[in-house]
Protein backbone atom coordinates (compact mmCIF):
# COMPACT_ATOMS: atom_id res chain seq x y z
CA UNK A 1 0.00 0.00 0.00
CA UNK A 2 2.82 2.37 0.70
CA UNK A 3 4.55 1.50 -2.39
CA UNK A 4 1.01 2.40 -4.12
CA UNK A 5 0.78 5.84 -2.42
CA UNK A 6 4.69 6.69 -3.60
CA UNK A 7 3.66 6.79 -6.98
CA UNK A 8 1.62 9.44 -8.63
CA UNK A 9 -1.21 7.14 -9.74
CA UNK A 10 -1.88 6.14 -6.69
CA UNK A 11 -2.14 9.03 -4.73
CA UNK A 12 -4.43 10.04 -7.78
CA UNK A 13 -6.95 6.68 -7.64
CA UNK A 14 -7.24 7.58 -3.80
CA UNK A 15 -7.94 10.92 -4.34
CA UNK A 16 -10.54 9.74 -6.59
CA UNK A 17 -11.57 7.33 -4.06
CA UNK A 18 -11.83 9.58 -1.11
CA UNK A 19 -13.82 12.57 -3.72
CA UNK A 20 -16.29 9.82 -4.51
CA UNK A 21 -16.99 9.44 -0.91
CA UNK A 22 -17.20 12.96 -0.25
CA UNK A 23 -19.65 13.60 -2.99
CA UNK A 24 -22.21 10.80 -2.27
CA UNK A 25 -21.86 12.13 1.56
CA UNK A 26 -22.41 15.60 0.21
CA UNK A 27 -25.87 14.38 -1.34
CA UNK A 28 -26.85 12.51 1.65
CA UNK A 29 -26.25 15.84 3.69
CA UNK A 30 -28.09 17.88 1.52
CA UNK A 31 -30.83 15.57 1.79
CA UNK A 32 -31.28 16.00 5.09
CA UNK A 33 -30.60 19.15 5.13
CA UNK A 34 -33.76 19.69 2.72
CA UNK A 35 -35.91 18.08 5.51
CA UNK A 36 -35.55 21.62 7.30
CA UNK A 37 -38.41 22.70 4.22
CA UNK A 38 -40.66 19.90 5.98
CA UNK A 39 -40.81 21.71 9.26
CA UNK A 40 -39.68 20.65 12.82
CA UNK A 41 -40.69 17.73 13.05
CA UNK A 42 -39.13 16.16 9.73
CA UNK A 43 -35.60 17.82 10.77
CA UNK A 44 -35.57 16.67 14.09
CA UNK A 45 -36.43 13.05 12.61
CA UNK A 46 -33.81 12.97 10.28
CA UNK A 47 -31.28 14.46 13.04
CA UNK A 48 -32.16 11.47 15.20
CA UNK A 49 -31.42 9.00 12.79
CA UNK A 50 -28.23 10.22 12.26
CA UNK A 51 -27.20 10.68 15.67
CA UNK A 52 -29.01 7.04 16.77
CA UNK A 53 -27.99 4.93 13.35
CA UNK A 54 -24.50 2.71 14.51
CA UNK A 55 -23.85 2.74 10.49
CA UNK A 56 -23.77 6.52 10.23
CA UNK A 57 -21.85 6.69 13.84
CA UNK A 58 -18.99 4.72 12.32
CA UNK A 59 -19.34 6.07 9.18
CA UNK A 60 -18.57 9.43 10.25
CA UNK A 61 -15.58 8.87 11.60
CA UNK A 62 -14.52 6.90 8.18
CA UNK A 63 -15.84 10.26 6.07
CA UNK A 64 -13.31 12.04 8.35
CA UNK A 65 -10.44 10.27 7.79
CA UNK A 66 -11.32 10.07 3.88
CA UNK A 67 -11.67 13.68 4.29
CA UNK A 68 -8.54 14.65 5.47
CA UNK A 69 -6.37 12.04 3.42
CA UNK A 70 -8.16 13.70 0.52
CA UNK A 71 -6.81 17.12 1.68
CA UNK A 72 -3.32 16.20 2.68
CA UNK A 73 -2.92 14.16 -0.94
CA UNK A 74 -4.84 17.25 -2.77
CA UNK A 75 -1.83 19.81 -1.37
CA UNK A 76 0.62 16.78 -2.08
CA UNK A 77 -0.31 16.53 -5.77
CA UNK A 78 -1.19 19.85 -6.49
CA UNK A 79 2.58 21.25 -5.23
CA UNK A 80 4.20 18.10 -7.09
CA UNK A 81 2.52 19.13 -10.63
CA UNK A 82 3.41 22.79 -9.99
CA UNK A 83 7.01 22.27 -9.23
CA UNK A 84 7.16 20.10 -12.44
CA UNK A 85 5.41 22.41 -14.80
CA UNK A 86 7.48 25.10 -16.78
CA UNK A 87 6.95 28.36 -14.83
CA UNK A 88 7.03 30.35 -17.86
CA UNK A 89 4.25 28.75 -19.99
CA UNK A 90 2.16 28.49 -16.71
CA UNK A 91 3.18 32.66 -16.68
CA UNK A 92 2.60 33.46 -20.07
CA UNK A 93 -0.48 31.39 -20.87
CA UNK A 94 -2.29 30.02 -17.23
CA UNK A 95 -5.71 30.54 -19.07
CA UNK A 96 -4.96 28.02 -21.62
CA UNK A 97 -3.54 25.55 -19.46
CA UNK A 98 -6.28 24.93 -17.35
CA UNK A 99 -9.84 26.22 -16.42
CA UNK A 100 -10.15 28.41 -13.31
CA UNK A 101 -11.29 25.53 -10.73
CA UNK A 102 -8.43 23.52 -11.53
CA UNK A 103 -5.88 26.36 -11.40
CA UNK A 104 -7.30 27.33 -7.72
CA UNK A 105 -8.15 23.78 -6.28
CA UNK A 106 -5.89 24.33 -3.23
CA UNK A 107 -7.43 27.58 -2.51
CA UNK A 108 -11.01 26.64 -2.63
CA UNK A 109 -10.19 23.41 -1.10
CA UNK A 110 -8.11 25.12 1.89
CA UNK A 111 -11.54 28.15 2.32
CA UNK A 112 -13.76 25.11 2.36
CA UNK A 113 -11.74 23.42 4.97
CA UNK A 114 -11.85 26.27 6.96
CA UNK A 115 -15.68 27.15 6.79
CA UNK A 116 -16.08 23.08 7.68
CA UNK A 117 -13.97 23.81 10.77
CA UNK A 118 -16.73 26.81 11.67
CA UNK A 119 -19.46 24.20 10.53
CA UNK A 120 -18.38 21.82 12.92
CA UNK A 121 -18.11 24.17 15.33
CA UNK A 122 -21.81 25.61 15.28
CA UNK A 123 -23.30 22.50 14.44
CA UNK A 124 -21.94 19.20 14.80
CA UNK A 125 -20.07 19.80 18.26
CA UNK A 126 -23.67 21.26 19.24
CA UNK A 127 -25.62 18.64 17.99
CA UNK A 128 -23.60 15.83 18.67
CA UNK A 129 -22.82 16.68 22.56
CA UNK A 130 -26.41 17.90 22.75
CA UNK A 131 -25.35 21.45 23.73
CA UNK A 132 -27.83 22.75 21.30
CA UNK A 133 -26.48 26.76 22.66
CA UNK A 134 -29.66 26.70 24.68
CA UNK A 135 -31.87 25.51 22.18
CA UNK A 136 -34.65 23.00 22.59
CA UNK A 137 -34.41 21.38 19.27
CA UNK A 138 -31.73 20.56 16.63
CA UNK A 139 -34.31 22.40 14.35
CA UNK A 140 -34.50 25.49 16.66
CA UNK A 141 -30.24 25.66 16.68
CA UNK A 142 -29.77 25.65 13.02
CA UNK A 143 -32.76 27.91 12.24
CA UNK A 144 -31.08 30.68 14.42
CA UNK A 145 -27.83 30.45 13.12
CA UNK A 146 -29.56 31.16 9.61
CA UNK A 147 -30.68 34.33 11.18
CA UNK A 148 -27.10 35.86 11.70
CA UNK A 149 -25.97 38.04 8.26
CA UNK A 150 -22.26 36.80 8.78
CA UNK A 151 -22.57 33.20 9.16
CA UNK A 152 -25.37 33.29 6.30
CA UNK A 153 -23.01 35.24 4.20
CA UNK A 154 -19.50 32.90 5.04
CA UNK A 155 -22.33 29.74 4.66
CA UNK A 156 -23.25 31.00 0.98
CA UNK A 157 -19.86 31.65 0.14
CA UNK A 158 -18.27 28.61 1.20
CA UNK A 159 -20.93 26.33 -1.12
CA UNK A 160 -20.16 28.54 -3.71
CA UNK A 161 -16.34 28.08 -3.30
CA UNK A 162 -17.09 23.96 -3.06
CA UNK A 163 -18.71 24.35 -6.41
CA UNK A 164 -16.37 25.91 -8.16
CA UNK A 165 -14.10 23.06 -6.40
CA UNK A 166 -16.21 20.39 -7.04
CA UNK A 167 -16.90 21.57 -10.99
CA UNK A 168 -13.24 20.01 -11.54
CA UNK A 169 -13.10 17.69 -9.04
CA UNK A 170 -15.85 15.40 -10.30
CA UNK A 171 -14.48 15.19 -13.62
CA UNK A 172 -10.93 14.40 -12.34
CA UNK A 173 -12.15 11.99 -10.14
CA UNK A 174 -13.25 9.79 -12.77
CA UNK A 175 -10.26 10.54 -15.15
CA UNK A 176 -8.21 9.38 -12.40
CA UNK A 177 -9.85 6.01 -12.32
CA UNK A 178 -9.86 5.07 -16.28
CA UNK A 179 -14.10 4.52 -16.08
CA UNK A 180 -13.96 4.78 -20.29
CA UNK A 181 -13.26 8.42 -19.57
CA UNK A 182 -12.29 9.74 -22.78
CA UNK A 183 -15.72 7.49 -24.13
CA UNK A 184 -17.79 9.31 -21.52
CA UNK A 185 -16.24 12.72 -21.68
CA UNK A 186 -18.74 15.24 -22.37
CA UNK A 187 -21.47 13.31 -19.80
CA UNK A 188 -18.93 13.26 -17.34
CA UNK A 189 -18.16 17.10 -17.60
CA UNK A 190 -21.87 18.16 -17.79
CA UNK A 191 -22.94 15.73 -14.93
CA UNK A 192 -19.84 17.10 -12.78
CA UNK A 193 -21.00 20.96 -13.67
CA UNK A 194 -24.70 20.16 -12.99
CA UNK A 195 -23.94 18.67 -9.89
CA UNK A 196 -21.93 21.41 -8.70
CA UNK A 197 -24.24 23.88 -9.34
CA UNK A 198 -27.43 21.30 -7.41
CA UNK A 199 -24.53 21.29 -4.12
CA UNK A 200 -24.15 24.79 -4.13
CA UNK A 201 -27.82 26.23 -5.12
CA UNK A 202 -28.98 23.59 -2.65
CA UNK A 203 -27.34 24.10 0.65
CA UNK A 204 -27.16 28.28 -0.18
CA UNK A 205 -31.25 28.23 -1.10
CA UNK A 206 -31.69 26.69 2.91
CA UNK A 207 -29.76 29.44 4.37
CA UNK A 208 -31.03 32.16 2.46
CA UNK A 209 -34.54 31.15 2.46
CA UNK A 210 -34.49 30.99 6.62
CA UNK A 211 -32.43 33.70 6.70
CA UNK A 212 -35.02 36.20 4.59
CA UNK A 213 -38.01 34.09 6.41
Amino acid sequence: MNKFLSTSIGRKVIMAITGFFLITFLLVHLGINLSLFWGKEAFNGASEFMATNGVIQVMQYVLAAGFIMHILLGIRLELKNRASRSVKYVMNKPSENASLASRNMIITGILVLLFLILHLKDFFVQLKFNAKGGFDTDYDLVTALFKSPLYTALYVLAFVLLGIHLSHGFQSAFQSTGANYNKFKACIKNTGIAFSILIAVGFSSIALYFFFI
